[in-house]
């Protein structure tokens, strides 16, 4: 990693994502200019361990490690391997950076398209977000919306319950089956972290830990 170039004299937030197939990243500049973003999405492959550190160097061919400003990862559930080693690798370098390390549930990153596209975001009821497993039950997490704001590009979606495995859910409240798309949440990834640089919120890598609802030997 320290044969990086340095060519870049912009702040980055860097984003490191997975789900069950892929895995990829992005990066935001921080330039009251620009708000560009690049990002980077690639399927899992036998090799995830080397692999991983190769292609975020290759990602970040224009950057330098300094550059980094902040760091956000997804914390699952996911692939079990892929979500432990984008957790190791965003609390490494978030620790040699000494810079702030955001996280999220995957579940919480797709909780604002959910809201909107089934319109739920209209009437500010909380809601579930579900994955059935096959004879295993479920794994759900519980959201809200902020009953202050219902513009679609603004909407605040807080996390009551992350996610966890039920053997039945029974309850009144709207639920919804996961719905993937990697780049939107990617997207999203980096967009809560800007917030918190925003808001000057700082989260210490030490207590970014990742979700794993169910035994990864089971």
């Amino acid at each position: 990693m320290d044969s990086l170039k340095v060519t870049s004299p912009h702040k980055i937030i860097l984003a490191i994502h997975s789900t069950n197939n892929f895995f990829g990243f992005g990066y935001q500049i921080l330039n009251k200019d620009s708000c560009k973003k690049n990002i980077f999405i690639k399927k899992f492959d036998r090799d995830l361990t080397n692999n991983l550190v190769i292609d975020l160097e290759s990602f970040l061919s224009n950057q330098d490690f300094n550059s980094i400003e902040r760091i956000s990862v997804s914390l699952g559930p996911s692939n079990f391997n892929a979500s432990r080693l984008i957790i190791v690798m965003a609390r490494t370098l978030a620790q040699r950076m000494n810079c702030s390390l955001d996280n999220c549930s995957n579940f919480r990153l797709m909780a604002k398209r959910i809201a909107i596209q089934n319109d739920i975001y209209k009437c500010n009821q909380n809601f579930w977000i579900i994955n059935k497993l096959r004879k295993r039950g479920f794994i759900a997490g519980k959201y809200s919306i902020d009953s202050s704001n219902q513009l679609k590009k603004s909407l605040i979606i807080s996390e009551e319950i992350k996610p966890k495995l039920y053997q039945e859910i029974s309850t009144k409240l709207p639920s919804f089956e996961t719905d993937l798309n990697f780049e939107d949440d990617l997207n999203e990834l980096l967009n809560l972290s800007f917030k918190n640089y925003l808001q000057k919120v700082s989260n210490s890598w030490d207590c970014t830990m990742p979700i794993y609802p169910i035994s990864p030997t089971d």
